[in-house]
């Protein structure tokens, strides 16, 4: 099937006079996470992965993903005629490097401009340049051979009351434009869909377990054009786009409205608009490419959606110590696999008043499945959960109050020395990061130290960010903030973290073919003394769940570490409790008593 529809794309590129199709995994927004009808890459190749980009000639076809998709992609693209190309090994050539070697002189490469952001596009132009190579950008090739592709998402739109939100979309949008002004912009073109539901205070269910709406927003300082598909829009939602000055305009319309614009100052994030629409932009008009200025409005969170991330908290502990509870008094006693146990928590969190649904696709693994730190249950590779070792589930909600994110790494048996000590060192990170006194000024990059010393000391290591940012009933990964050590400037996370801030912080370590622990809390910045060295900074947790004590060696806790563990654990027992069972509350006085 995927070597047929390889002919069927060849064919067209030939008609089309193209040498490459390059087919990136993204939507017309650069999102994350992509609707179905988005998943091009995954109907040409038959991998499904979140991430990755093909690459398809006359004579050859490649896919480029990252090191948690190696094994998956291995077997999905056996027999296909697809060559794997694991990107960041040696002699891998990265894609701008294939296509530069690849390409020939006068050549033509090929893509949907509306999935491949302007940044990347004009890149692409400049490396192929001196090849004189073309760039056909106008066409969907893979949607002209996609028989029964599914339909754009067309779900219902609607209105995040200011109870949830704590300030009106006049307020914000009044707050973008004099940011505009600042600028000196006289437009600003918004595409990314997270900004466009927070500008605007409403939501709705195109990306799946972000609840964003497809749109895109045109900006002056006396108009706004909401581009999107009308039928999402009831009657009251239409009322309230219109009390706020709001014109609404047909999703594809947003092309010819930027092919219109004369003699502007246009904001625009060119990293984040797709290309179709930067080459839209007429040689008249003047380019400002930053960030959004809606990016680091929307990662401040204000007092009423940090109090209410506090509520989501507490309703979201509540359903995972109901969850930990089920968990230790069951495994081995009846059949608990990795899908049954993501399926008994999705259920438990369903239940809370308010969830909207989860946040993102839970991550159950028992074992060293836990050692792939994305790795996806499935009825393909299930695991039972046996009376023996570590489980590790990473999970979340989405409720009206906020967002939630939380890993818990479960004693579910008896522990070798080896998981103990890995276990501990974890926890300690956690705790030791989420317990840091900072300037203000500092950034991520100046903290995350504090995280990997206990593992770094042991000559440890973990192989991914210690924390990002997380939305407001938003996206669970959200810029500018962040906590890692080095630099990925691709990344955009490392801004000075301001009061108002929620981050992750998620240490962790993973032993291939042995086990995997990760544990993590999020948390709000906030202002601690200011004095005169400076204003100082802290973090105050928001997940509210035991950390499990039966896996614990308290023997390598410094006396400060188990101190953070004991107060961290009352405070969990006094917001948590009162709405457990009587047995399930027992359970968790016993599991957060002072060790």
């Amino acid at each position: 099937m995927i070597k047929e529809r390889l002919e069927q794309l060849r064919a067209l590129m030939a008609e089309h006079h193209m040498d490459a199709y390059m087919i990136p995994t993204s939507d017309f927004h650069e999102s994350e996470y992509v609707g179905d009808y988005f998943k091009c890459r995954e109907f040409i190749t038959g991998f499904t992965g979140s991430a990755g980009t093909a690459v398809i000639t006359k004579n050859e076809a490649g896919l480029w993903t990252d090191g948690r998709y190696f094994v998956q992609a291995g077997k999905e693209l056996d027999g296909t005629g697809i060559t794997l190309r694991k990107m960041g090994q040696p002699g891998v050539p990265t894609i701008e490097e294939y296509l530069e070697e690849t390409l020939p002189e006068n050549g033509c490469l090929g893509f949907d401009g509306r999935v491949i952001n302007g940044q990347t596009g004009r890149e692409l132009e400049a490396l192929l340049e001196d090849k004189h190579v073309t760039i056909a950008y106008d066409k969907d090739l893979v949607g002209q051979i996609w028989k029964g592709r599914p339909d754009l998402s067309a779900e219902q739109a609607w209105i995040l009351k200011e109870d949830y939100a704590g300030k009106s979309s006049a307020e914000k949008i009044e707050e973008l434009r004099c940011k505009m002004k600042k600028e000196k912009a006289t437009v600003h073109i918004l595409t990314t869909l997270d900004d466009i539901a927070w500008l605007l205070n409403i939501r709705g269910n195109d990306v799946e377990c972000n609840p964003v709406v497809l749109s895109y927003g045109l900006v002056t300082m006396d108009r706004f054009y909401l581009f999107i598909n009308e039928e999402v829009l009831n009657g009251n939602v239409r009322d309230y786009l219109k009390s706020l000055g709001v014109t609404v305009c047909a999703y594809d319309g947003i092309y010819q409205a930027v092919r219109q614009l004369k003699g502007e100052r246009i904001l625009l994030e060119t990293g984040k608009a797709n290309y179709a629409i930067v080459k839209s932009i007429g040689d008249s008009n003047q380019l400002i490419n930053k960030m959004n200025p809606t990016a680091l409005s929307k990662a401040v969170k204000n007092p009423t959606e940090i109090e209410n991330m506090r509520k989501a908290h507490i309703k979201d502990g509540v359903a995972m110590v109901k969850f930990i509870y089920w968990l230790k008094h069951h495994v081995g006693k009846e059949r608990i696999t990795e899908v049954s146990a993501q399926e008994y928590l999705d259920q438990l969190r369903s239940e809370q008043e308010g969830n909207l649904g989860i946040s993102f696709d839970t991550i159950s693994a028992y074992g060293a499945n836990a050692a792939m730190c994305h790795y996806k249950a499935t009825s393909e590779n299930d695991t039972v959960l046996e009376p023996k070792g570590l489980y590790l589930v990473d999970s979340g909600g989405q409720y009206y109050e906020g967002t939630t994110d939380i890993t818990r790494t479960i004693a579910v048996g008896p522990l070798t020395d080896e998981l103990r000590e890995h276990f501990t060192l974890t926890v300690i990170s956690m705790l030791r990061l989420g317990a840091v006194k900072f300037l203000y000024g500092c950034r991520g990059l100046s903290l995350d130290y504090v995280a990997r010393e206990p593992f770094w000391s042991r000559g440890l290591n973990f192989d991914h960010g210690t924390g990002h940012g997380v939305g407001y009933l938003l996206n669970v990964h959200e810029r500018p903030n962040g906590i890692r050590w080095r630099m990925v400037p691709e990344r955009q996370d490392n801004c000075v973290l301001e009061e108002g801030m929620v981050t992750s912080d998620e240490p962790g370590i993973y032993i291939e073919g042995s086990h995997g622990v990760r544990t993590e809390n999020l948390t709000v910045c906030r202002k601690a003394e200011c004095n005169e060295f400076g204003q100082f900074m802290e973090f105050e947790f928001l997940t509210m769940v035991p950390i499990d004590l039966e896996a614990l060696d308290p023997s390598i806790m410094t006396e400060r570490d188990v101190k953070l563990l004991n107060d961290y654990h009352q405070t969990v027992y006094e917001k948590i409790s009162p709405y457990l069972s009587n047995e399930e509350a027992l359970w968790l006085e016993e599991n957060t008593k002072a060790i």
